[in-house]
């Protein structure tokens, strides 16, 4: 079974269906995986994306705010439409891919779109920032009660808004206060990657000690001259399908388009045995 597989926060799929029609042109991923669409089911514009060669899409929407959606040229059964952290946010999709041999596990993929948590570091002053902790504490037990670490075959891709690693932002030091790279994210993001072994795909191809980044604020005039970046939307794989991304590839050279988001593709091929 092999496919390429892309997530991209797309910060308005209305406002964004050219570039998206744009990347998938370009670049053909068989399962593209957005976040912050920020419309409900209904607004959603699926024939339009359909009409790019997706005939198989699910959604969990949400007015004006969040929302996650799968799209994808392969079958999927939808598996669920996880309430996180109990907040009625859109922010989680995870469907099981058809097309694994008879006798394997199912291959399950989970689309997250993690809070951002606001602009300051305490979560007794700032209720978002609370938020972020506690929907990362969520997924730590939710994936740490799954059985069967060593034979699932999971896969989460999204924007978890963590840059965990030092190399991970532009100035480790200067942003050890500003949230998305504070101590207790990254403690917890490290917890939720602990909790069912996930394998972090971006760093198995490129290593740690290289700089990676997917996101560059709009506050950046010339985000290339400054490169102010942050690794904050990534791909997992659980144990079982560790060496499965083949390739991996951040797509920068979006961030120049027109009416861009501040987040870029991530796209990884897969070869699953």
């Amino acid at each position: 079974m092999r496919f390429r597989l892309a997530t991209w926060n797309i910060n308005s799929v209305r406002l964004r269906l050219d570039l998206v029609s744009r990347f998938v042109e370009a670049h053909r991923p068989d399962v593209l995986c957005l976040q912050e669409i920020k419309c409900i089911e209904d607004k959603f514009p699926e024939l339009e994306l359909r009409a790019l060669g997706f005939p198989h899409i699910a959604v969990a929407g949400q007015k004006g705010y969040h929302g996650v959606a799968t799209l994808s040229r392969l079958p999927f059964a939808l598996i669920e439409r996880r309430d996180i952290c109990g907040r009625g946010h859109a922010r989680h999709l995870s469907i099981s891919l058809d097309g694994a041999d008879g006798g394997a596990k199912p291959l399950v993929l989970h689309n997250v779109y993690v809070p951002a948590g606001g602009d300051l570091p305490d979560p007794a002053l700032n209720e978002k920032f609370r938020h972020k902790l506690d929907f990362l504490e969520a997924m730590e037990a939710w994936f740490g009660a799954v059985r069967g670490k060593a034979k699932n075959r999971m896969i989460m891709v999204g924007d978890l808004n963590v840059a965990p690693l030092p190399t991970d932002v532009w100035s480790h030091k200067q942003l050890l206060k500003v949230v998305s790279h504070t101590p207790a994210e990254v403690e917890r993001l490290e917890r939720v990657q602990a909790s069912h072994d996930w394998v972090d795909v971006m760093r198995r191809h490129v290593p740690a000690e290289e700089k990676l980044f997917t996101w560059w604020s709009y506050r950046n005039r010339d985000w290339r001259a400054s490169n102010r970046g942050r690794r904050l939307d990534h791909i997992w794989t659980t144990p079982a399908l560790g060496g499965a991304a083949v390739s991996m590839r951040v797509l920068a050279e979006t961030r120049d388009w027109p009416r861009t988001s501040d987040h870029v593709p991530v796209i990884a091929d897969f070869e699953i045995p």
